[in-house]
């Protein structure tokens, strides 16, 4: 049997049928390591982006995945990534995100019933308030 995939527990079963390893996990690290921090770092902002946009009721069929508590979370966490890494990623990068995160908060700031104060609502800790 030595010439089988190695197997390792399925994530939804762990005592049950066992997934393949995936033999080229050494090499997938190696790549990820060729990965410039710039393209990472934008490549998160532009996930928390859309599943805040998400989560605002943004997309189609936006009424049914509107939830505002996991959208304040997902903007503070964006809020707090561009905000440290603006300077590292240049200004070129960070100058999208950034205007892509106020909309989040003016979208956020706009489906709220009641609204957060001036520098309370998602990220304004980070960014300052915002204003529509």
């Amino acid at each position: 049997m030595s010439d089988q995939t190695p197997q390792q527990p399925g994530p939804a079963d762990p005592g049950g049928p066992a997934a393949p390893v995936n033999p080229d996990f050494d090499s997938m690290t190696r790549d990820i390591a060729d990965v410039p921090a710039v393209e990472v770092i934008t490549t998160v902002a532009v996930h928390l982006m859309s599943s805040a946009a998400v989560n605002l009721g943004l997309a189609e069929e936006g009424a049914d995945h509107k939830d505002l508590d996991e959208a304040r979370k997902l903007i503070q966490a964006l809020a707090g990534l561009v905000t440290a890494s603006a300077t590292e990623i240049g200004s070129y990068h960070a100058a999208p995100l950034r205007d892509g995160l106020k909309s989040l908060q003016l979208a956020f700031r706009e489906a709220s019933l009641v609204p957060d104060e001036p520098g309370q609502g998602p990220g304004e800790k980070f960014t300052g308030p915002v204003y529509g």
